[in-house]
């Protein structure tokens, strides 16, 4: 039995949101496909994924010294060690985000922040960090309102790009993204744009 975990990172649902959509057909079919395994769905709008900030850096501070921890500390340290942890057990990732400024909402920075963490999913060496999940599989789906995987626009795509350098960062071998992209810039082929999407997403989870 394999464990997915399920990211997504958008404020609305399948009904609005085109990311939305296609992940949930990729799940579905993913499940359908494989039945006996897991999926841990990680709503980044709801789930808490506290910030890297003065409290943790004063926490993990402590935890060296053999210090105790504040009442504050200790939740957002435990709780950054619960979800590199539930990162790390996992087989594969899915990843929804839209296209945000030619990158993503500000939460999956802060959840990439909280996972990437040195001797979880990566450790430094003499020739430099080394990835530790080289036995994992990441899927990205994005959707993006204009055209960006090839021409002008290209080198201006920045959300998968860092989603894919740091599961690469992280040694995950085999890396994937499903783009809807160019709704917004051909709106007369919105709905087949979204319905390409969704069928190669459920084609693919048989396989994933």
């Amino acid at each position: 039995m394999s464990q997915v975990l399920y990211i997504t990172a958008h404020p609305l649902n399948e009904m609005v949101s085109n990311s939305m959509a296609v992940g949930k057909a990729f799940i579905e079919s993913y499940e359908e496909a494989h039945p006996d395994d897991e999926v841990v769905h990680i709503d980044l709008f709801k789930d808490e994924v506290p910030e890297i900030d003065a409290d943790v850096f004063s926490g993990w501070g402590k935890l060296q010294s053999g210090e105790s921890l504040s009442e504050v500390e200790q939740h957002k340290v435990s709780r950054l060690a619960e979800l590199v942890d539930q990162f790390v057990a996992a087989d594969k990732y899915v990843v929804v985000t839209p296209m945000w400024n030619l990158s993503f909402p500000p939460a999956v920075k802060r959840y990439f922040d909280a996972v990437s963490i040195a001797g979880k999913s990566f450790k430094y060496t003499s020739e430099g960090p080394q990835g530790l999940l080289t036995d994992k599989t990441a899927l990205h789906i994005q959707s993006r309102g204009g055209f960006y995987s090839e021409g002008p626009a290209a080198d201006m795509e920045m959300g998968d790009r860092y989603i894919r350098t740091i599961f690469t960062f992280m040694g995950v071998p085999n890396y994937r993204l499903i783009a809807v992209e160019g709704h917004n810039k051909v709106p007369e082929k919105a709905e087949e744009i979204k319905l390409n999407a969704i069928q190669q997403a459920e084609s693919f989870a048989k396989e994933f």
